[in-house]
């Protein structure tokens, strides 16, 4: 069972963090996209500018 939820934890990581990396162009951010892109859940979490920003990139 704890695997099970290891795995499907890095699967969302790893979705999350693709669809944002593919559509960084997308956001207002200039910054470090590896760091934005790495750091994706908890600035999500902690950051309402970045979650909209987040959500921009998800889209399309």
């Amino acid at each position: 069972m704890g695997t099970l939820l290891l795995l499907v934890g890095l699967g969302i990581y790893g979705w999350g963090a693709v669809k944002f990396w593919s559509g960084f162009r997308r956001t207002n951010f200039n910054g470090n996209r590896l760091m934005l892109t790495g750091l994706w859940p908890l600035l999500v979490i902690a950051n309402r500018s970045y979650r909209q920003n987040f959500q921009k990139a998800l889209k399309g």
